[in-house]
């Protein structure tokens, strides 16, 4: 009986109220772009259907990247894949929003389970072209996700849902990519390190990646701190 009450209450939870933050730099010019898509989207076309339309974007993605070793310009096509992954992943929500169709908790499960994986993707797709180092892409991987984890742990004991930091988020790192595989069709010097040769893309991933992990230590740490506190002063009272 007390089984079956916990997960009542489980489903009863409105993980709806959570707080939102993505203060981002683009944000000014993302969100009224977002918010024309939704007025002008086809009524066949759901949420759904751009979630997955985000999960096929990122393997398209990889495969533009491994086809580097063919010819560089199908970075263009891997581009082209980051586009339309921002597409599907920045609109599914939106548009669900606009037409009132929420669906809460399988609006977030799925978002974030197909968000994992089609970073996994875009991640082994770097790994897999002649412009970045295997490790270099697999430590940028395992920032990505200690973000994830930063993030989603953020919101369990908080209730706020902040995916962007220093005005930094997905949309920021997607447009430094795009931008990164514009300037490495036309420019890609070798640079030789001690660490072994870098290209200018290893270069721009791992300051990203450096940047991203001193971002989740700091947060993490003040974030351990702020409850620490609240835990200890509720003991008190």
């Amino acid at each position: 009986m007390k089984k079956e009450k916990k997960t009542k209450k489980m489903r009863t939870k409105d993980i709806s109220k959570h707080q939102r933050v993505n203060d981002i730099l683009l944000g000014p010019l993302e969100r009224p772009a977002l918010k024309w898509f939704s007025e002008h989207m086809p009524g066949w076309v759901t949420p759904d259907i751009l979630t997955g339309l985000g999960l096929a974007a990122a393997a398209v993605t990889m495969v533009g990247y491994a086809l580097t070793h063919v010819h560089p310009g199908f970075l263009w096509l891997a581009s082209f894949g980051i586009f339309l992954n921002w597409f599907g992943d920045s609109l599914d929500g939106t548009l669900a929003r606009y037409r009132h169709i929420e669906r809460p908790r399988y609006g977030f499960f799925i978002d974030h389970i197909v968000d994992a994986v089609a970073q996994l993707m875009v991640f082994l797709g770097f790994a897999m072209s002649i412009y970045v180092r295997f490790d270099v892409a697999m430590l940028g991987l395992i920032v990505y996700y200690l973000m994830d984890i930063l993030v989603l742990s953020r919101m369990s004991v908080q209730g706020i849902f902040k995916i962007s930091y220093g005005k930094f988020g997905p949309t920021e790192m997607r447009a430094i990519v795009i931008l990164a595989n514009t300037v490495l069709f036309f420019w890609s010097p070798p640079l030789q390190t001690p660490l072994g040769p870098f290209s200018l893309f290893d270069i721009v991933l791992t300051i990203v990646g450096v940047g991203f992990f001193l971002v989740f230590i700091y947060n993490t740490l003040r974030l351990g701190r702020i409850l620490s506190d609240i835990d200890t002063q509720a003991q008190k009272q």
